[in-house]
């Protein structure tokens, strides 16, 4: 049996607490637009219907940004190693968030968003997947549970410090964070499973692979359907819930960047309550599907319970946070179904392709907006993603228990 103590010392290894404390930057940046779209699109001069439009423009080519360096990084990684990811992800997307405070535009502001979100592509898939080859099957559990809490942290320390200081100023801090960090990660090895792969002939990184194989393509797209719904209740629920609080005619105005701050705070809870209970029950597929169950639950109270106060739906905003606390799980879960010469390029395009759904989600949703209205469009949407999900866990294996010192054949 693993002891507390040896559990304790895997966890606090460098290679863990850096990749942690990256994905802590990495979520500050990512989510510190949703918690600034509307003073810094008013300080470029937008203002009325446009916060929404520009703001959904933004987040769409921040998006873009990720779908392509969740692509580029993912093959780096499983080329070139884990490392050469964790090192240039973080100085890219840290270089480009000191841009963000920079923009006196909204075309600038747009094409820095897209590179700052190629750079934040490369951070959680590297992390996760050295983090699960490092550490013994029976707690890397554990391990990603910790790296995706201090991610949720991360985004929740962008609403303090955009409430404390101006939007600019919050851009300059998060980037200089991550060169902070950077420093680091001089120090952190390599992982050995992806050494010994690097010694053997075969192809690494290879896309094709992922194609060649009906299985391996099957494997790949039920893993990110299986994520869909985090993102839609992110990326349009919590992101734009001030245009829902208004739909609803709540009795006070709804300010983003507290929803975005209440909901990682229930993400928090729900990533450590995933994370354990999957260690708990030995499965990882049970809890996501439990995790899911609860984020059906918890968008019809959203969009559908007779809400007039803006404090009721702002604890509605915070069950959402903790049922999408099955990130963790099944950004695992998707490193664990691959071998070591293609771990890095799933676990790193998965997370981005769903992040990336958010642009054709949020399309739809603006499409069937004037038929349908505010609140049942994103009903019919969030119900599509939500069935999508549960259908693609019900193909996946269990990987609880999978040894993953194996790599992928042509």
């Amino acid at each position: 049996m693993t002891t507390q103590r040896t559990v304790m010392g895997h966890l606090l290894q460098l290679p863990v607490l850096v990749a942690a404390l990256g994905y802590l930057v990495d979520m500050y940046d990512l989510f510190l637009f949703s918690v600034v779209r509307v003073p810094s699109l008013k300080a470029l001069g937008i203002d009325g219907d446009r916060l929404l439009s520009d703001g959904i423009l933004l987040l769409n080519a921040q998006m873009a940004g990720l779908l392509l360096g969740g692509v580029f990084w993912g093959i780096l990684g499983d080329k070139r190693g884990r490392l050469s990811v964790l090192f240039g992800s973080i100085l890219l997307y840290s270089l480009a968030n000191i841009a963000n405070g920079f923009v006196t535009s909204l075309d600038q502001y747009a094409l820095l968003r897209f590179v700052a979100g190629i750079g934040l592509a490369g951070e959680l898939g590297a992390g996760i997947t050295l983090v699960t080859e490092i550490l013994p099957k029976e707690i890397r559990g554990y391990g990603t549970t910790l790296v995706a809490t201090m991610g949720v942290l991360g985004a929740i320390l962008a609403y303090f410090v955009a409430d404390l200081f101006d939007w600019r100023i919050s851009y300059f801090s998060g980037g200089g964070m991550g060169l902070l960090l950077l420093m680091l990660r001089v120090n952190v090895l390599e992982s050995g499973l992806f050494v010994k792969a690097k010694q053997r002939v075969l192809p690494r990184g290879n896309v094709v692979m992922l194609f060649s194989s009906g299985r391996r393509l099957a494997k790949y797209f039920q893993c990110i359907l299986v994520g869909l719904p985090i993102w839609f209740v992110v990326g349009i629920l919590i992101t734009f819930s001030p245009e829902f609080g208004k739909a609803l005619n709540l009795s006070e105005p709804v300010v983003a960047g507290k929803a975005v701050m209440l909901s990682f705070s229930g993400q928090v809870l729900g990533d450590l309550v995933s994370g354990f209970l999957s260690q708990y029950m030995q499965s990882r597929k049970k809890v996501i599907r439990l995790f899911i169950l609860l984020s059906l639950v918890f968008m019809l109270v959203y969009l559908l319970a007779p809400l007039r106060d803006t404090t009721l739906f702002y604890a509605v905003c915070v069950f959402l946070g903790f049922t999408n606390g099955y990130w963790t799980l099944f950004v695992t879960i998707a490193a664990e179904l691959f071998g070591t010469n293609l771990r890095a390029t799933v676990a790193t395009t998965v997370p981005n392709f769903v992040r990336g759904a958010t642009i054709p989600l949020s399309a739809l949703f603006i499409q069937l907006k004037p038929s349908l209205g505010t609140i049942y469009s994103a009903l019919a949407v969030g119900l599509f993603t939500l069935v999508c999900a549960l259908i693609a866990l019900s193909f996946l294996d269990e990987t609880f228990t999978k040894d993953l010192d194996y790599v992928e054949e042509v």
